[in-house]
């Protein structure tokens, strides 16, 4: 006999949800200061590695509870009192998120651990609600196995770095749970999302992001207002401006937020995406750091806006129906993409000009976006 599964409203974002990804704003700020400590004319190799692991891990924290909520979270004080204790972990792992990270790395790993038990504990729940199901019974299992076993991976690498003082284990959690989190995803290709919710979260996570690049190139609008002040406070403004909106056209114009599938392709999209604009909001702040040499800044600039683009290309999977970007398209992309990378190693000694061509390269992308939107809103319109 098949129990009556909980009922669930129409899927909206709460305003619990946004209240959780505040504490992420300021985590992303703690994993960005990793890269303030300069070493041979670029950030200390130690500091780099951190930085890329906390971030990676921290995402992957905000991925896990968010395909959670937007499954079975039902805004419910059981849903409540599980994302507060996450909120509260979460702070530990903030703190763990410093130079001497050593020094704090037991409580890091713990915290991170527990917060991964916290999520599968929820799911092991739901097996209960959904007795007699046996699709959900199956993804339920399958992502209570990820979580668990990637939170015995972090609670291992606490007793190996203190046993062997240089091992490191975290890549090997968050590779875990990627590649599973990917088979798992393929094995649950015919469950559905509700993508209109988990598009919106996504595009959040995104929005609040954003929100530290701003109070990262508020250092450009200090001292003397000067012509060479004001022309790189206005190309610092602008590529800011430029990287959102073509972020917003793509979910506004080309993303089919009514598809049906599991969502978990797009959430890695996002995973990456996330990742390079945090890459770009260091990136901008090493432009006026004279410590950090011209060829490592340009090339860490350079790349991450190589990552961004790239990932933000592959949303184009996602598009709206009958209006997918053609192989032209794709080829327009790489070749304005390999012609940015040409001028800025050719300009490489005029900063003006390297942040200029940023400038032109960043909008030149945003119109190929709104015009492809646009084309494709008038087939759309037409049919």
């Amino acid at each position: 006999m098949i129990e009556k599964i909980p009922e669930k409203k129409e899927k909206k974002v709460e305003y619990l949800e946004l209240i959780y990804d505040l504490i992420f704003v300021y985590i992303i700020g703690r994993n960005n200061s990793l890269l303030h400590h300069i070493q041979d004319g670029f950030v200390d190799p130690g500091m780099l590695i951190a930085y890329i692991l906390c971030t990676f891990a921290v995402i992957q924290i905000w991925n896990f509870t968010t395909y959670y909520i937007n499954i079975y979270g039902r805004n419910s004080l059981r849903d409540h009192i599980f994302l507060f204790v996450n909120m509260f972990l979460l702070y530990f792992v903030a703190e763990g998120t410093r130079e001497h990270w050593q020094d704090y790395q037991n409580q890091y790993h713990f915290a991170w651990g527990l917060i991964l038990i916290n999520i599968g504990i929820q799911y092991v729940i739901e097996l209960r609600n959904y007795k007699g199901v046996p699709q959900h019974q199956r993804r339920i299992k399958r992502i209570t196995i990820v979580l668990f076993t990637e939170a015995l991976l972090i609670f291992a690498a606490i007793p190996v770095y203190n046993l062997t003082g240089q091992v490191i284990m975290a890549p090997v959690a968050i590779l875990f749970g990627m590649a599973a989190t990917s088979i798992t995803g393929r094995n649950n290709c015919n469950d559905v999302v509700d993508f209109t919710h988990l598009s919106e979260r996504a595009m959040l996570y995104v929005v609040f992001t954003f929100g530290e690049m701003i109070i990262a190139i508020a250092s450009y609008f200090e001292g003397e207002i000067t012509f060479n002040n004001l022309y790189f406070a206005a190309m610092a403004f602008l590529i800011v401006v430029g990287l959102f909106l073509s972020y917003g056209t793509i979910y506004d114009h080309i993303i089919d937020r009514e598809r049906q599938t599991n969502g978990l392709s797009y959430m890695m999209m996002h995973v990456f995406l996330i990742f390079a604009l945090n890459n770009i909001t260091n990136s901008l702040e090493f432009m006026q750091n004279e410590e950090v040499q011209l060829i490592p800044k340009l090339s860490f600039l350079i790349l991450s806006l190589v990552i961004y683009y790239t990932f933000l290309m592959l949303l184009g999977r996602y598009a709206k129906k009958r209006c997918k970007p053609t192989k032209k398209y794709y080829l327009l992309m790489i070749a304005v993409g390999i012609s940015f990378v040409g001028l800025m190693f050719l300009c490489k000694d005029i900063m003006m000009l390297n942040i200029g061509i940023t400038v032109i390269y960043v909008f030149a992308i945003f119109v190929m976006f709104y015009r492809f939107g646009k084309k494709m809103h008038r087939e759309l319109s037409s049919n």
